[in-house]
């Protein structure tokens, strides 16, 4: 694991250290390492959201398109 360094005003400092002591993490890492992590995963979803909103139409989303999607997930599921 690398180690980096920063530099925060004192009232970011004094924010971070109450989130650590109030949201139970194990300390400063912790938490900056979920903020990453969230952040990173908002942007995968923004590329997939653009992605998508990119492609071709397709037909219909209704309760019939998400029984089928719910079944071919279960059947996936099961075959592994």
């Amino acid at each position: 694991m690398r180690t980096i360094n920063i530099s925060l005003p004192d009232p970011l400092k004094t924010f971070v250290d109450q989130q650590v002591a109030e949201r139970g993490y194990a300390g400063v890492s912790e938490y900056v390492s979920e903020l990453i992590e969230k952040d990173l995963a908002v942007q995968r979803l923004r590329g997939l959201l653009l992605e998508g909103a990119r492609s071709a139409p397709m037909g219909v989303v209704d309760a019939t398109y998400f029984a089928e999607l719910r079944a071919r997930v279960r059947c996936r599921d099961v075959t592994g």
